[in-house]
């Protein structure tokens, strides 16, 4: 029997199709690039994982990762999400959802980063926002008061050097002003006088401690010396 014209038929009928296998290395390059998101923020391109972003559940950065169709964000042209906010305020915001810690940039307020809180929804960090701005305030309110006291001395120009070296106790010597003398009475024995304009600080709680007052003393020291 003569198998040939069959055999041959049978494999003429027989149709192959090529399956395209799956591309690991592209599955994975799309895992990874759908990990990573790009803000647009006033104009700034901002870069980070959905982790980050979704650290604060219910948060508007949480809202945007999981693509709600209730919250309008657009697109720009690279695909970031366009955010109509401040960027400087941003970046401590996303830092500290990358590692729970609040840093402020050099001329960035504190007041500034909590009204950008309150629009992303982070009740965590406007509260503690809120806890730093009140503890500096307080800190304001306990800084002492302190006034300037002024002084004047008087003396004769041997008494002068006297008088500046016994300054102390926070006394400065502001001016020193020479007093004119009638040089038609004037004669060798009378000396050229000065008046010393002095002045301190001390705490503004009334009057000051007179056993600390020791201007009231130096014209008295400068006398015996």
């Amino acid at each position: 029997m003569d198998f040939t014209n069959e055999t041959s038929s049978s494999s003429s009928s027989e149709k192959f199709v090529d399956v395209e296998m799956p591309n690991a290395t592209s599955s994975s390059n799309t895992s990874r690039s759908s990990s990573w998101v790009r803000l647009n923020v006033g104009g700034r391109i901002f870069q980070t994982t959905r982790s980050t972003l979704m650290r604060e559940p219910g948060s508007f950065l949480y809202r945007i990762c999981q693509d709600e169709l209730g919250l309008s964000t657009d697109k720009d042209e690279t695909g970031a999400y366009l955010i109509d906010r401040d960027s400087d305020f941003f970046s401590p915001i996303l830092n500290y959802l990358r590692h729970g810690k609040l840093i402020l940039n050099p001329g960035v307020s504190e007041e500034g980063i909590l009204a950008e809180a309150d629009f992303y929804n982070l009740p965590a960090l406007s509260q503690l926002l809120m806890d730093r701005i009140q503890e500096r305030e307080n800190g304001k309110d306990n800084s002492p008061v302190v006034k300037f006291v002024y002084r004047v001395l008087q003396c004769h120009e041997d008494e002068l050097a006297s008088v500046v070296s016994a300054m102390s106790d926070g006394w400065k010597i502001i001016q020193i002003v020479p007093i004119n003398l009638n040089y038609s009475t004037y004669s060798a024995e009378q000396l050229q006088e000065y008046l010393c304009i002095v002045e301190r600080t001390c705490p503004d709680n009334g009057s000051m401690n007179e056993g600390q007052d020791r201007a009231k003393l130096l014209q008295q020291r400068a006398r015996h010396n």
